[in-house]
């Protein structure tokens, strides 16, 4: 069994790697050439660089606007959704947990599709204006069914959005710089938890009665709205994959764009990786035990976050209104995009990512044990600092999954929508987490979390410990051979 899995790994992760060290290995090789020199080179790759940031900086509205509208029913449960739509028992969970079925559904086939067609700047707006459609006629539903078709289909077209987003960063940007462009498009999220919530009560506190609906409707109504016009403006904005790039490039940058690619891993991204056709790729991931294993090590992590779909009602057992529960739902948030910025900051210049991982998570499970353990408000508020900022893991964990299964690109977007798919089954869980009646101290939720925390560390560690036993069997092969380094797994 352990050969089978060493050999393929092999097939998966090595091929290609030989051509990097031929052409490192040849002294007449000069790969700064074609762009008129080194210097030359280092002002157009910042040029290029400086323009692809600029229009990748779009995916951090859509990504804040994607969690608003995913997030925006815990809010709404505060002033009335769960009475209006004479919803009992478990009925709100399920609400929470039905999105994620669709979620799970989509996501490799839209991966698959993108990676096919080419075209992500006319595919995730086109997306995107369909989830705020069908999250504006959330506002309009009279009953639980009704609510329950919305947030099924809602979960089936934002699946697109994440681990297609993910695929077109890991297609224009190296190992070394995917961490922070992955760290900015995720802290989208955490700005989302932060703001949204600011969002929500001001819509909640100043939108009641208007036109005879009620705040919450109106909640539905602006943020579904907004959504689909920042999805009309991304058409245009939006980056397609350097194959497919022209019209915004120059022929010199498009070429510099295709070769940083190929130096980063040694091998070429299309046409030098691909073979099989468009199933090969799903064959690849499916075949490789790394890609089960980080599946699993995610969705034991979001079952530990998935306080962060009840956050509003765990700030609301401190007992305060719903217009200042959901304020001080904002600065636990921005302290987490702050810490997950400056990690993943790190992470990359250091090369690192196992411990950028275990140390947010760890202070994690310190915040989970200061919740079970008192309800002195001081306490308990500080507490949700520390679980807040456990997601610079989450964040770092997304980009060592990119870093590690690098080739083909028809593998790694499957791989990439395989493992966060997959660790959707967490968020399920999660939604049946946090009963109402485990409240107000919510005991029993917070060992679940320390738990499924503790689980994802370890599995981490173990996952580490393969890379560093790989890149050593790398070296001494390059010794043997006399050849320079080449291609290393980031640790």
């Amino acid at each position: 069994m352990a050969s089978s899995a060493s050999l393929n790994e092999k097939d998966h992760d090595d091929a290609g790697f030989e051509n990097r060290r031929d052409v490192e290995a040849d002294p007449q090789h000069n790969i700064d050439e074609e762009f008129g020199g080194h210097e030359a080179r280092k002002k157009l790759e910042k040029k290029l660089l400086l323009k692809l940031d600029i229009r990748m900086s779009i995916l951090i509205v859509i990504y804040i606007l994607n969690y608003i509208d995913r997030n925006n029913a815990s809010a709404a449960r505060l002033r009335g959704f769960e009475k209006d739509l004479n919803l009992k028992g478990q009925e709100f969970n399920t609400l929470l947990s039905i999105l994620y079925v669709g979620y799970i559904l989509m996501q490799i086939p839209s991966n698959m599709f993108l990676n096919y067609i080419g075209k992500p700047s006319i595919y995730l707006p086109c997306c995107m204006i369909v989830w705020g459609m069908i999250s504006t006629l959330t506002g309009i539903t009279k009953n639980f069914v009704g609510a329950l078709l919305t947030r099924f289909f809602l979960g089936f077209v934002e699946a697109a959005f994440f681990p297609g987003a993910l695929f077109l960063l890991s297609k224009w940007y190296k190992r070394s710089e995917l961490g922070m462009r992955t760290a900015i498009l995720s802290c989208g999220s955490l700005i989302s938890n932060a703001f949204g919530s600011l969002i929500a009560s001001g819509i909640l506190d100043g939108m009641e009665g208007r036109l005879g609906h009620s705040a919450w409707r109106w909640l539905f109504f602006i943020e579904g709205a907004l959504t689909m016009f920042v999805a009309v403006c991304a058409i245009f904005i939006l980056p397609d994959f350097p194959a497919t790039s022209h019209t915004w490039l120059s022929p010199e940058e498009v070429r510099l764009a295709e070769k940083r690619m190929e130096e980063d891993v040694g091998v070429g991204d299309e046409s030098e990786t691909e073979s099989g056709g468009q199933f090969h790729g799903l064959v690849m991931a499916m075949t490789d035990w790394k890609v089960w294993w980080l599946a699993l090590a995610l969705t034991s992590l979001v079952v530990s976050l998935s306080f962060n779909a009840f956050f509003p009602t765990l700030s609301a057992t401190m007992g305060y209104s719903t217009t200042i529960t959901l304020l001080l739902c904002a600065p636990p948030w921005v302290f987490a995009t702050i810490v997950a910025f400056c990690m993943c900051r790190h992470s990359d210049r250091s090369r690192e990512r196992f411990w950028h991982i275990a140390v947010p998570l760890a202070f994690g499970i310190v915040g989970f044990i200061i919740a079970i353990s008192t309800m002195n408000l001081a306490a308990r508020y500080i507490s949700l600092f520390l679980m807040a900022q456990s997601y610079a893991g989450f964040i770092i964990f997304l980009t060592w999954v990119s870093n590690s299964i690098p080739r083909p690109p028809s593998k790694r977007a499957v791989a990439l929508a395989f493992i966060n798919a997959f660790s959707q089954l967490g968020n399920i869980a999660g939604s049946y987490v946090w009963p109402k009646n485990w409240g107000p101290t919510y005991a029993h939720s917070y060992a679940i979390c320390i738990s499924t925390n503790g689980l994802c560390i370890i599995m981490c560690y173990i996952f580490k410990r393969h890379l560093e036993r790989k890149n050593r069997e790398f070296e001494q092969k390059e010794q043997e051979e006399g050849r320079p380094a080449g291609f290393r797994f980031i640790t």
